[in-house]
């Protein structure tokens, strides 16, 4: 029997919610070249003399509000989730590893641990929906960086961005759909996804089509400033914003939601430059002076809930939606471990696997 190992890598965590812990965090997390996309001098300067004085305290603030007695939420649901797909895997020989592209588990301690164990491949799964440099991108390179160091004579394989994968789909529809049925009375859903500098999906366009035309719109026009974010190619072809459009709009039919119904935006931007629109935090106040009183939000481009969703979304943007008008703003959990998504994770896995064999 072979023996294969999973890597299961999420974007990373501190190990505590204490200003240093951040701090270092976070200076690993803003130094890599593929989140901060500047040269190396204007990064250090950036990162070093205005992010991480302002950010550290606030940061740590922020994490303690959603600490747990078992650390970090981001952390704790990835390892229910290895821990669930390694049981249905190990008697087919499989490892199954937690790794964070940031912090701890590294993906440095994860291979260098697998040496001596006889494994004949690893398969390497960034559970990020949606292709990204700064995600999607920097893991993988990371992961193979890490192998061909200490394991050069391991098989690889990379299990590609999942955004349209039915079992995906059907599995975050599955979560959502029982938690609104629970909250029965929404007026609206609200899909917010991570949010890029737009710098970085013109870096990204193969094409030239990426912000050709609308340039002088805002960010909350979306149809004007992004014209070809709606089409299917745009996504084929690694577009973040068109894929993060293709997965609400497949999330939307499978939940039901008229066209009218639901809301597309981006969160967490950072710094004075543009970013990807329209902004989640202005949204609300739009919705809320449209008579939106209850309002459901989905974060389908994170598949374990984190600070970006408990504390961002779940807490500072329900205050924000209730000063605007708003009564109610209810986000709706993530994957986490569900058994939905074990059994998704455990197939695309094998399936990619199996197929390259």
């Amino acid at each position: 029997m072979r023996k294969r190992a999973l890597f299961l890598c999420n974007m990373g965590t501190p190990d505590k919610p204490t200003p240093p812990k951040v701090r270092e965090y976070l200076r690993e997390f803003l130094m890599d070249p593929y989140v901060v996309d500047l040269a190396w001098p204007l990064r250090f300067a950036l990162v070093h003399g205005v992010i991480l004085p302002r950010r550290a305290h606030a940061s740590a603030e922020a994490y303690r509000q959603i600490w747990t007695e078992r650390g970090s939420p981001l952390l704790v649901h990835l390892q229910a989730l290895s821990s669930q797909v390694e049981a249905a895997l190990a008697p087919e020989g499989w490892l199954v590893r937690p790794v964070m592209r940031y912090g701890n588990p590294s993906i440095d301690s994860a291979v260098e641990g697998l040496r001596g164990e006889g494994v004949d491949e690893i398969v390497f799964f960034p559970l990020y929906p949606q292709f990204s440099a700064a995600t999607t991108e920097s893991s993988v390179r990371e992961f193979t960086r890490s192998v061909r160091r200490r394991m050069p004579q391991v098989q690889v394989r990379i299990v590609p961005p999942f955004y349209d994968s039915g079992l995906f789909l059907d599995s975050f529809a599955e979560v959502a759909r029982a938690r609104l049925r629970e909250g029965a009375g929404f007026d609206h859903v609200l899909f917010s996804f991570h949010g890029l500098p737009e710098r970085q999906i013109r870096k990204a366009d193969k094409v030239g089509h990426c912000l050709s035309s609308g340039s002088g719109a805002g960010p909350e026009v979306a149809e004007e400033r992004y014209p070809c974010c709606g089409d299917r190619e745009a996504a084929r072809r690694g577009c973040y914003r068109a894929q993060c459009l293709w997965t609400a709009r497949a999330l939307g039919q499978r939940l039901g939601l008229a066209s009218d119904g639901m809301t597309v935006s981006f969160q967490s931007r950072l710094g004075r430059t543009r970013w990807i629109g329209p902004y989640t935090d202005r949204i609300l106040g739009e919705l809320a002076r449209k008579g939106v009183r209850r309002l459901a939000v989905l974060c389908p481009a994170f598949v374990a809930d984190c600070l970006e969703t408990l504390e961002e979304i779940g807490m500072r943007n329900r205050e924000l939606f209730r000063e605007q008008g708003g009564e109610e703003l209810v986000l709706i959990p993530s994957l986490n471990s569900e058994a939905s998504w074990v059994r998704a994770v455990i197939r695309l896995a094998t399936a990619h696997a199996d197929s390259l064999s």
